[in-house]
């Protein structure tokens, strides 16, 4: 089992986030939030919003510190990648997560 996580970095609701995501699935993603008790709907997506204070908690728990873009690049690299949809003149949504 291989989940990573980056730096909480992503402002959101007076806090400050990370991302939770897996090389391998989603099944095995949404397995490791059940053992830190992060609940299915905070998945968005691709990956689960984790918040400052749980980030300890996370790593603790086996998951694998990495800087956001390498974090980006192995969601891609495994095909889990699940992008925001551009609205229709082509405007990106703006957001944490």
């Amino acid at each position: 089992m291989t989940v990573y996580i980056d730096p909480p970095t992503w402002p959101g609701h007076g806090r400050m986030w990370s991302h939770l995501v897996s090389d391998v699935s989603y099944d095995e993603l949404h397995a490791f939030a059940r053992t830190l008790g992060i609940p299915e709907r905070g998945f968005e997506r691709d990956h689960y919003d984790l918040p400052a204070h749980r980030y300890a908690d996370a790593v603790r728990a086996g998951a694998v510190e990495v800087g956001c873009k390498e974090l980006l690049r192995r969601l891609t690299a495994a095909g889990l990648r699940r992008p925001k949809h551009r609205g229709r003149r082509g405007h990106r949504e703006v957001g944490a997560g």
